[in-house]
Order: C-alpha cells, then sequence, then structure tokens
C-alpha cells in the first residue's frame, strides 16, 4: 500500500534491564532482589546493568561498582555473560523480524521498527506495538517498553517514558505538546555541554528550546542548531535503516585537573577499555586494531594505534594494547589533559556460535 500520504507508524523497543533482567530469568531465585552486572570492585569495575530493586537504591549504569555497594551492601554482584545475553537478543530481534522487514537493531538491547505498510490505519500500530510486547513476555520471558510515534526521534523519547514494561504513544500532531514539558538532554546530540550552553541562554525545556528562532540557534551553534530547532518541533525524517556500518567504536574523557600520575592515568585508560568492550558487545563485533588519544594541556594531540594479532572484544586485550600504546607515547610527568582510547578494523568476532 501506499505510505506518502500519510505518517509513518514507527516502534522504539527497549529491553528493561537487559542484563540483569536475563540473570534473574536464568535463575528466579534472583527475583525481586538487587542485582547487578558487573566488573569486580577491586578490579576498579563499574555497573553494566542494574535490576530495577537495585535501582531504588540509587544504582545506575556506569557507576563504579566500588560506589553501588556502599550504597546497597546487599547487592548482589554478577559477572556478564555476553554470550548468553546475545542469545536472549537474536530471539527478541528475530520476533521483530517476523513483524516487520525493517527492523534497525541499535544495540543488543533495543532497536526500531517501521510498520508503516503493516497498519491501514495509523492507530492499528498501537495494538501491533502491544501484541509485540506480549510476545517478548510470553515467549522469551523478557519486559520490554515500547514508544509509538511517526517518527524515530518521538518513539525513543517515549519508550524512555513509562519504565519498566510501558507502551507510551504519541499520535501524529502530537510531537511538539509531548516534548514541550521535556528537558532538553532528551534530544539526539544535546550532551552537558550544550545543556549548559542552552541554560544560559535561559533554555532548559524542549518547547523553550522551540520557542527561539532557528537563525538563533543556527548563529549560536551552526548546523547543529537548525537540526536542534527541527528536533525540538517534533520532526525527524530519519528512516528506519536495516543495516550499519560501524567503522569504529571509541571513549574519551576530558580531565576537570590535567593528570600526571602514571597510576592514575592507568585507572581511567582501564575504565575507558571496559567501555569500548561494552560498546563492542553490543555491536557484535571485535577491533583489530586498538588506539588511543593523548591530548596535552597545551592542546598538542597525538593518536598511537596497534594492529592486534587477533580481533578481540575482550576488555583485558583492549586494554594491554593501549596502556602499550600509552607508555610508548606519554612523556612521563607530562600533564594529561584528555585521554581516549578505539576500536577500529572491526568485524564480527569469530566462531560465534549460533542460536540453538
Amino acid at each position: 500500500m501506499g505510505t506518502s500520504d500519510r505518517p509513518r507508524a514507527i516502534v522504539h523497543l527497549d529491553l528493561d534491564a537487559f542484563y540483569a533482567a536475563v540473570e534473574v530469568l536464568e535463575n528466579p531465585d534472583l527475583a525481586g532482589k538487587p542485582v547487578v552486572v558487573g566488573g569486580r570492585p577491586e578490579e576498579r569495575g563499574v555497573v553494566a546493568a542494574a535490576s530495577y530493586p537495585a535501582r531504588a537504591f540509587g544504582i545506575r549504569s556506569a557507576m563504579p561498582m566500588a560506589h553501588a555497594l556502599r550504597s546497597c551492601p546487599q547487592l548482589i554482584v554478577l559477572p556478564p555473560r555476553f554470550y548468553v545475553y546475545r542469545g536472549y537478543s537474536r530471539q527478541v530481534m528475530a520476533i521483530l523480524g517476523q513483524t516487520s522487514p525493517l527492523v534497525e537493531q541499535v544495540s543488543v538491547d533495543e532497536a526500531y521498527l517501521d510498520v508503516t505498510d503493516q497498519v491501514a490505519l495509523w492507530d492499528e500500530a498501537i495494538d501491533l506495538a502491544r501484541r509485540l510486547q506480549d510476545r517478548v513476555r510470553g515467549e522469551v520471558g523478557l519486559s520490554a517498553s515500547l514508544g509509538v510515534a511517526a517518527n524515530k526521534l518521538l518513539a525513543k523519547v517515549a519508550s524512555d517514558r513509562d519504565k519498566p514494561g510501558g507502551l507510551t504513544v504519541v499520535r501524529p500532531g502530537e510531537e511538539a505538546a509531548f516534548l514541550a514539558p521535556l528537558p532538553v538532554r532528551v534530544l539526539w546530540g544535546v550532551g552537558p555541554v550544550t545543556a549548559s550552553k542552552l541554560a544560559e541562554m535561559g533554555v532548559t525545556t524542549v518547547g523553550q528550546l522551540a520557542g527561539l528562532a532557528e537563525e538563533v540557534l543556527r548563529a549560536r551553534f551552526g548546523r547543529r542548531g537548525a537540526e536542534m530547532a527541527r528536533q525540538a518541533r517534533g520532526v525527524d525524517e530519519r528512516p528506519v535503516v536495516t543495516e550499519h556500518e560501524v567503522k569504529s567504536v571509541s571513549q574519551e574523557r576530558t580531565f576537570a585537573r590535567d593528570l600526571t600520575d602514571a597510576a592514575a592515568l592507568k585507572q581511567v585508560l582501564w575504565q575507558l577499555s571496559q567501555g569500548v568492550a561494552r560498546r563492542l558487545e553490543r555491536a557484535g563485533l571485535d577491533a583489530g586494531t586498538v588506539a588511543i588519544k593523548l591530548r596535552y594541556a597545551n592542546f598538542a594531540t597525538l593518536t598511537r594505534q596497534m594492529r592486534l594479532m587477533v580481533p578481540t572484544g575482550d576488555e583485558r586485550e583492549i586494554y594491554r594494547a593501549a596502556l602499550a600504546l600509552l607508555e610508548r607515547a606519554w612523556q612521563q610527568g607530562r600533564p594529561v589533559r584528555l585521554l581516549g582510547v578505539a576500536g577500529r578494523h572491526l568485524s564480527p568476532p569469530a566462531g560465534q556460535l549460533p542460536l540453538l
């Protein structure tokens, strides 16, 4: 059927507390208990996922595990089992693929579906999303939060509004009103720095942002300002893309104070390596090259990279290579303003077992 004369119907599905939820599913004795998945505190590990009982103690993803244990001494800490999570993810994505041929998987636990051609009337997409949610719960055993809207931006924001297990709908024409009271950080590309600059202009909500002339935003933020103006009005024309070519994954950190201590730099390098490993895992890829980025106090910046004998997604292997690069590149004692780690020359993991 033709779709050019009617709004698109886009669904965003986000599995709730995915890693922790899988662990509870595999071990029902953990139900109702504060559970986190992540690295060991003595190894400077961080929380990769937290169950909702754990979140009640203020525990969140990326929190240092030692901090999490102080917040909740009875916390149950489990090591990540990525091969298990991948299996459950494939089950969910198979269900999505049976619902629509247009599925864009953006991580191991979330995806967009364009169901425009699967419905005759727009509101039928709501029932379709509800059936999808029920299938994921009934056939896989996992809770998912869904958003239904006429574009990807609104579907994503909607899926975050009612967790866990919610289904939020933004009907065509309601986009701007739905976004208006929300903080500007819900928009893509509006991070802490941009949000701070907007706050200086008296803008903290999307509605306030929508009230600014595009020329004002363009003058302050350039081309990005024009995009923010469109998003604030609820406009997003990006299609659901069924395949992505990810060329690299990276994490970097700018320090509040320049670092001169080798031990401190190594600790940050380890945390960055863990972050790169998590992103590789979510993308289902290994890195054939590890790179570091080093910026000194005077803003002089250098990058170094190392080709690995065997591609890897293992945080320890990434750290080992990054550390070797740091030890070669860093001038001992010279103040460092920024440190980054990247994985490049990406490929699917070799020998990955199929889901049976």
